[in-house]
C-alpha cells in the first residue's frame, strides 16, 4: 500500500503587540468593562520588544532554529533566559515584526478596507521590498492615507484603528454599513488570519522549492470564520490564500473544528492525495487576534511579560509517495466518536492505543508524541500546569496498564517519546500540529522511524454539543518502495488478463 508524503512545511510568528493591546479578547473586555483598570494601565511596561521576541527559545523553535529536545537544556523561565546570536529567519520560517505585517494585511485586502497613514506605508514598502519572499509584491500596496483621513475613518465610519508602537498608524474600515458580520473588527479578524496563513503558505513554497503552480487543493483549518450576514462563516479562506500566496491552479475549502482542526485537515489531505482526486494538497492556517494576551492578567500579577504577543501560522504540503518523505499512515488514524465519552483514559484510547492496535503496535513503538504542545511558560503562571507533560503521563500510565512497560519506566518515558512544549497559545496552533515539520526531519535525516500527530478539541465552546473531540494520525518514515499501480506490466499483458477474466466469468455464466 503507498501511502501520502509530508513534502514540505512552514512555520510563521508575528509580534504583534499593538494588535494584542487592542484587539486580543482579554484586553478588549477589560477596556469595556474598567477602562482605567490597573492591568490596561500595565499593559506597556510588560510588553516585550521585538528582539527579545526573537530570542525567546520556544520561538526559535517554532521556526525551526531550535530542535525541541534543545529546549531542555534551557533553564525555565524561558523568557529570562534568551537564546544568544537569536535570528529572525529559521529552517522551518521566520518571526515577523508588527508593522512589516500591517503591510501583509495592507497586500491581502482586495475590497480597499485596509488604510495605511503615507509616512509609515513608505516605511513599511521599503521593508517588504528587501524581504525576498515579497519584493515583487510591493505594488499590491497601493498608496496611503493623510493621518487626517484615517482619524476621520476612526471616528466617522466606524473603522478599526492600526496601532504601532501606541500611535494610531491605519484603520481597517467595515466592509457593510449593516451587516454584523462584516464590521470593522471582524473583518480585522479575518485579514489578519488570511495575511498570516498567506506568509506561512510563502514560507512553505520557498522551502518546499515546489513550483506554486502545481499546487492543487487548499485546506484552511484555523479557528476564524469569514462570511456575511446571510453565510456567516461561509468561507472561503482557503482560496482566498492560495490566490494570495500565487496558487493560481488551487481551490480548496475550509476545516472547522476548534483546536483539532489540524489534525483533521492533515488526514483529509491525505486521503485526497491517496485516492488520486489531488496530486499536492496544502493545510494551511493563519493567527487569531482573540487569543492575543488570553492569560494576560495573570502574567501581570506574577509581574511576567506577556508571554502571548504572537500570531502563529502553518503550512504543511501532503503530496504522493516519493519514497523519501515520512510516509501518513491513512490505515492508522484514531477518533475519537460520539460514544468515547470525555474521561482522559476513554480518550487516551480512542487517539492513541486504538490506531495502535490496528498496526499491531505497542505504545513504546512511537518514538515521538506530538500532543498539545503549549508553552509552559504560558500556562503554568495562569494555572493550567505543564500541559504536553500530563498529556504524556496520561499515555505512559496506559501503557503501563496495558503490561507494555513498567511503573518505574514512566518517568523515562514522558522525557524520550515527550517534548517540552513550545507553540503560542493560539488554540488550533498548538494542536499536534507544531511538530510535523521537525518529524519530516527526524523521520529521515534523524534516527526515528515513527510519530504521532494528535489533535484534540473542545467542541462544547460553540454550545452546540457538550461533546469533546480529537483525532489522530500515524507519521512513518519511508521506506523507499514505491508502489506504482500496473508497473512493470505491459498493456498487451494486462489485455490478456482482462480477456481470459472475460472467459472465466462467461464460463460460469453458462454453467448456471
Amino acid at each position: 500500500m503507498s501511502f501520502p508524503v509530508i513534502k514540505g512545511t512552514g512555520y510563521i510568528l508575528v509580534h504583534t503587540p499593538d494588535i494584542m493591546h487592542h484587539h486580543g479578547t482579554t484586553q478588549s473586555q477589560e477596556r469595556a468593562a474598567h477602562p482605567d483598570s490597573d492591568y490596561l494601565k500595565a499593559l506597556t511596561d510588560h510588553t516585550r520588544t521585538y528582539e527579545e521576541v526573537v530570542a525567546y527559545a520556544p520561538n526559535q523553535t517554532y521556526i525551526g532554529s531550535l530542535h525541541p529536545e534543545k529546549l531542555r537544556d534551557i533553564p525555565m523561565p524561558w523568557y529570562a533566559n534568551p537564546v544568544e546570536k537569536a535570528e529572525r529567519v529559521g529552517a522551518l520560517g521566520e518571526i515577523m515584526p508588527q508593522d512589516e505585517f500591517y503591510g501583509l494585511m495592507k497586500m491581502s485586502d482586495v475590497f480597499d478596507l485596509v488604510k495605511l497613514e503615507d509616512e509609515f506605508l513608505a516605511t513599511v514598502k521599503t521593508k517588504l521590498e528587501a524581504h525576498p519572499l515579497f519584493k515583487d509584491d510591493v505594488d499590491k500596496l497601493g498608496t496611503g492615507d493623510t493621518e487626517e483621513e484615517i482619524h476621520r475613518f476612526v471616528k466617522d465610519h466606524h473603522a478599526d484603528p492600526i496601532f504601532h508602537e501606541g500611535h494610531l498608524v491605519g484603520c481597517v474600515k467595515r466592509a457593510h454599513d449593516v451587516d454584523v458580520s462584516l464590521t470593522a473588527h471582524i473583518i480585522f479578524e479575518n485579514l489578519v488570519s488570511k495575511a498570516s496563513g498567506m506568509l506561512a503558505m510563502k514560507h512553505l513554497v520557498d522551502k518546499s522549492g515546489i513550483d506554486v503552480s502545481t499546487i492543487d487543493y487548499v485546506i484552511e483549518c484555523s479557528e476564524e470564520a469569514c462570511g456575511d450576514m446571510n453565510q456567516r462563516g461561509g468561507g472561503n479562506f482557503a482560496k482566498a490564500i492560495a490566490e494570495a500566496a500565487g496558487a493560481i491552479n488551487a481551490t480548496g475549502s475550509d476545516l472547522r473544528g476548534f483546536c483539532a482542526a489540524p489534525t483533521h485537515a492533515l488526514i483529509e489531505a491525505a486521503a485526497l492525495v491517496k485516492a488520486g482526486v489531488y496530486e499536492n494538497v496544502v493545510v494551511v492556517a493563519g493567527g487569531a487576534t482573540a487569543k492575543l494576551g488570553m492569560n494576560g492578567k495573570d502574567h501581570v500579577k506574577k509581574d511576567m511579560p506577556l508571554l502571548e504577543d504572537v500570531l502563529g501560522g502553518f503550512a504543511v504540503l501532503v503530496s504522493g509517495n516519493d519514497g523519501v518523505n515520512p510516509i501518513i499512515r491513512t490505515d492508522l488514524v484514531g477518533r475519537h466518536t460520539v460514544a468515547t465519552g470525555s474521561s482522559p483514559q476513554a480518550v487516551i484510547t480512542s487517539l492513541i492505543t486504538a490506531p495502535l492496535d490496528k498496526g499491531g503496535l505497542k505504545i513504546t513503538d512511537v518514538d515521538k508524541y506530538s500532543v498539545e504542545m503549549q508553552n509552559p511558560d504560558v500556562t503554568k503562571p495562569a494555572g493550567a500546569g505543564d500541559v504536553p507533560e500530563a498529556n504524556y503521563k496520561m499515555i505512559a500510565a496506559l501503557g503501563v496498564k496495558r503490561g507494555e512497560m513498567e511503573r518505574a519506566e514512566l518517568p523515562a518515558f514522558v522525557t524520550k517519546h515527550g517534548m517540552p512544549g513550545w507553540a503560542p497559545t493560539q488554540g488550533h496552533i498548538p494542536s499536534g500540529i507544531p511538530y510535523v515539520g521537525y518529524a519530516q526531519q527526524d523521520l529521515t535525516t534523524g534516527s526515528q522511524n515513527r510519530a504521532m500527530i494528535v489533535g484534540k478539541g473542545s467542541l462544547f465552546l460553540g454550545r452546540m454539543t457538550n461533546l469533546f473531540d480529537g483525532v489522530s494520525v500515524m507519521l512513518e518514515r519511508n521506506s523507499g518502495e514505491v508502489e506504482t499501480p500496473g508497473a512493470g506490466v505491459s498493456k498487451k499483458e494486462i489485455k490478456e488478463m482482462i480477456v481470459e477474466a472475460m472467459k472465466d466469468v462467461a464460463a460460469e455464466m453458462m454453467k448456471e
